[in-house]
């Protein structure tokens, strides 16, 4: 984590001294030499980790085991999205806008299109935005988890308005973000004030002895924990939180789309995690129904809208809602069972959609990426590699054996059911059945339609997005038929310290 901060300096730096030419190259070297360091730094913890040196920096963090896994997957994760944002090879200057302080459709605009290259100062602001995920994930008061929310909250708003195409979607999403996530914020906050006011603290082990001893009136903590609930489950996009979610996932740039869907997501559901798990653990009787209901019902909207989806970003971002339901029917199964299978489902999840995300840069004309599913007709025939790539990754997100979220469906459905559940698991039966339909739709398509003239081509990719194109493909299918070595590895760190 300090690591992370320390090399997003660094990038700010680069950004001040090193030429424009090579700024490009040096800032992404620098930000995969800082997270493959964190890695061996969180690899070499993850051998000493007791329950005597987990909490640490005055009790503000908790380095625990579960801390330890959720963060060695954010920083996998973001290795391989870095790299599909350091591809500059697919079009002249990359993805994102050379200035964002430009009016749209202005002269300079269409100049920095044609010809100026991308942004480079994506790169710290994505570091700055992992830093935070780490420490949200490890945070042990609610106070540090609200600055780490706002850490990695601010550079992804700003890294959603930098597209270098279609630039008005691109700062309408951003600007959507982030007034709804400022109110996210707001709520989360005004829940720690509620919650201590009723604990007379803010760390998890304090809120954990209030709950056990404590004569007061419980309505206080429980409207806290509400407030609360709606700021990590307006990052998770569930449902009824989560409308910004298609635009922001239609708008942003697809390397920022493809890293918020991996990374963020996995920050979202550590955080939520580790609040359920360690501070409310008490209140799980009033709170399992709550959750239980939106569970289903982001299930419900994430598979049904999908099906009415013409954009493939927009169904990919109804398909992350409704895999953050599924992950919360995890979650609510809780115990070891619960934690571990969610965990999984996390890691599982962040690379088949890096993948699918990868593939979409490809899919271009003219206008830069073809997103209108109607374009992607007959796709399979005139470039059946790539089409069969994907298929792949759709048979993935439909919950097909031999893929790895077959295995992570079938470990958080298990849970549930090992949980008194049930109702949720088959809920997450029901509304995958549902949410097949919509990638079939595409596969057909695909496959069985002939290529018009409109039908896009297939860009040849380059290096950094062939590399995670390959990690993100390779990892779906070794999950998918070897899952019990990364399920192992989640069932021995799902233990929290308080």
């Amino acid at each position: 984590m300090l690591i992370l901060f320390a090399v997003a300096c660094i990038g700010v730096l680069i950004e001040a001294f090193v030429g424009r030419a090579v700024r490009n190259i040096v800032q992404l070297t620098v930000g995969i030499l800082g997270l493959v360091g964190a890695l061996i730094a969180i690899v070499k913890r993850a051998a000493d980790v007791t329950a005597d040196n987990a909490i640490t920096a005055a009790g503000a963090v908790s380095v625990d085991k579960p801390a330890l896994f959720l963060q060695g997957a954010i920083v996998l994760l973001a290795i391989v999205a870095l790299l599909l944002i350091g591809e500059r090879t697919l079009e002249n200057g990359g993805p994102f806008v050379a200035q964002a302080a430009i009016t749209v459709g202005s002269e300079a605009d269409q100049r920095q299109a044609k010809d100026e290259p991308g942004a480079t100062e994506v790169f710290p602001l994505a570091i700055f935005a992992v830093a935070g995920m780490l420490l949200f994930v490890s945070a042990n008061d609610l106070l540090t988890m609200f600055i780490a929310l706002e850490v990695f909250s601010l550079p992804l708003y700003l890294l959603c308005a930098l597209a270098r195409r279609r630039r008005l979607i691109s700062q309408e999403a951003a600007m959507k973000y982030f007034l709804l996530g400022a109110y996210a914020s707001a709520f989360f906050l005004f829940g720690i004030a509620l919650v201590y006011g009723f604990a007379g603290g803010v760390t998890f082990a304090e809120i954990d002895s209030a709950l056990l001893g404590s004569t007061k009136n419980t309505g206080l903590v429980y409207a806290g924990l509400a407030l609360l609930a709606i700021g990590l489950l307006f990052k998770a996009a569930a449902a009824p939180f989560h409308v910004w979610t298609p635009d922001v996932y239609q708008g942003a740039p697809t390397s920022i789309t493809a890293f918020m869907a991996a990374c963020t997501k996995v920050a979202a559901f550590g955080g939520l995690l580790r609040v359920l798990y360690v501070a409310f653990e008490r209140a799980q009787w009033p709170y399992v129904p709550v959750l239980g209901a939106i569970a289903v019902l982001t299930m419900l909207v994430g598979a049904v809208l999908a099906v009415t989806q013409t954009d493939i970003k927009r169904l990919l971002a109804y398909s992350s809602i409704a895999n953050a339901g599924y992950l919360l029917v995890g979650v609510l199964g809780g115990g070891q069972d619960g934690l571990s299978s969610t965990m999984f489902y996390l890691a599982a999840y962040g690379f088949a959609v890096i993948a699918g995300f990868a593939v979409i840069t490809l899919v271009r004309d003219a206008d830069g990426e073809a997103t209108h599913l109607s374009r992607w007709a007959g796709l399979g025939r005139r470039s059946p590699f790539f089409a069969g790539i994907f298929t792949f990754v759709l048979f993935a997100f439909a919950g097909i054996p031999l893929t790895s979220l077959f295995a992570a469906k079938f470990a958080v459905f298990g849970a549930a059911i090992t949980g008194g559940q049930t109702w949720l698991a088959i809920a997450g039966v029901i509304t995958s059945m549902i949410l097949a339909f919509p990638y079939l739709r595409v596969v057909v398509m695909m496959w069985l339609s002939e290529p018009g003239e409109s039908t896009p081509s297939v860009s040849v990719p380059g290096g950094l997005t062939a590399a995670a194109l390959m990690i993100g493909v390779v990892l779906t299918l070794v999950l998918g038929v070897a899952p019990q070595p990364l399920l192992n590895l989640a069932s021995e760190a799902a233990n929290f310290i308080r």
